[in-house]
C-alpha cells in the first residue's frame, strides 16, 4: 500500500511563497495520478490541482497562476509550488495519489479519478495533511 507524508507547510504573510512536498513510500508513485486539496474546518474538502499520468496538470481557478502542481519521479516525490499567497488559502492541505491514470474534475472542486470501465471514484491513497496558514 502506498504511504504519502506530506511537508512543507507552515505560516506566512500574504504575498509570501510555500512548497508543498509529498514523498511516497512502499512504492513507485510515477505513473499514477495525483491530487491536492485543502480543507478548512467545518468546510467539505477542495481540490486544488492534479496531474494525470500522462503529465496533464488542471487547477481550481482560485488557485490558477499562483500555483504549480509537479512531480519528480526520481525521488518518488510530488510538489505543490504556492505563490502569491493569500488569507484565504489558509487550510490543511492534503496530497492524493491513485493507480488510475486520469482524474476527472466534477465541477470547480472536486476531483475523482476516472477507471478503465468509465467509473469514477475517490483517490485511494492520502497523506496526512499540513497546515498553511497565511496572515494578512
Amino acid at each position: 500500500e502506498v504511504q504519502l507524508v506530506e511537508s512543507g507547510g507552515g505560516s506566512v504573510q500574504a504575498g509570501g511563497s510555500l512548497r508543498l512536498s509529498c514523498i511516497g513510500f512502499d512504492y513507485s508513485i510515477s505513473t499514477y495520478c495525483i491530487g491536492w486539496f485543502r480543507q478548512v474546518p467545518g468546510r467539505e474538502r477542495e481540490g486544488v490541482a492534479s496531474i494525470d499520468s500522462d503529465g496533464s496538470t488542471s487547477y481550481a481557478d482560485s488557485v490558477k497562476g499562483r500555483f504549480t502542481i509537479s512531480r519528480d519521479n526520481a525521488k518518488n516525490t510530488l510538489y505543490l509550488q504556492m505563490n502569491n499567497l493569500k488569507p484565504e488559502d489558509t487550510a490543511i492541505y492534503y496530497c492524493a495519489a491513485d493507480s488510475a491514470a486520469r482524474v476527472l474534475w466534477v465541477g470547480a472542486h472536486t476531483i475523482v479519478v476516472l477507471t478503465t470501465t468509465g467509473l469514477h471514484r475517490l483517490f485511494a491513497y492520502w497523506g496526512q495533511g499540513t497546515q498553511v496558514t497565511v496572515s494578512s
